[in-house]
């Protein structure tokens, strides 16, 4: 964990907002996936690798009370509380690596944009989805996004696991359900395109 926990404290010290390849001024297509489940404002939400995305400063505008944004980089978590100010204390903030989670709360909605295809190792993709399956309420729900088998290859310098929506799906056959899936273009900063393979899974 160290190096990888090193390696994204680097990014996060080194790297404008802006200059990160995942950058969304409005993340529009995980907002519009929420909003889409009706949750009730007091749902309980946790973004696991949110870092200093805008996720939680929109969903904290669109009035969501009970956020938790998790990160692997502290660096990130930081630049995040900076941003909000006095509105960092609204939202609860973990430090932590996907791929060895400990959590203590379990969730009506587990969000996760671009952490989960980090997972190389079948030990740590394990270790994820039994956290994710344990920590998910039952009637919650999932968002999952990927790079799809169209998708890079890379991300930051570090080789990712690609998922096609089918094989994401075949992560989810037991205990859940499928509400929708598709593939998604993300245009990075740099105008390059990245297909995202998305879904939405309803815990039963």
């Amino acid at each position: 964990m160290e190096e990888t926990k090193e390696h994204w404290e680097k990014i996060y010290k080194t790297k404008d907002l802006k200059e990160v390849s995942w950058y969304q001024e409005k993340p529009r297509p995980s907002l519009n996936y929420i909003q889409s489940l009706e949750l009730d404002k007091d749902a309980a939400i946790i973004d696991v690798g949110g870092g200093d995305s805008f996720l939680a400063d929109h969903l904290l505008a669109e009035g969501y009370s009970n956020i938790t944004v998790l990160d692997i980089s502290e660096e990130a978590i930081n630049r995040a509380k900076k941003r909000l100010g006095k509105k960092a204390g609204k939202i609860t903030w973990i430090t932590a690596d996907a791929g060895d989670l400990k959590l203590k709360e379990s969730y009506d909605l587990w969000h996760d944009r671009a952490a989960f295809h980090f997972l190389t190792a079948e030990e740590k993709i394990e270790n994820y989805l039994k956290s994710m399956k344990a920590h998910v309420k039952k009637g919650g729900y999932v968002i999952l996004g990927t790079f799809s088998e169209k998708g890079p290859e890379k991300c930051s310098g570090i080789k990712i696991k690609q998922y096609s929506l089918h094989e994401m799906a075949d992560l989810f056959v037991e205990d859940f359900e499928i509400v929708d899936s598709e593939n998604i273009d993300h245009i990075t900063p740099t105008e390059a395109i990245q297909n995202f393979s998305f879904g939405i899974f309803k815990k039963l």
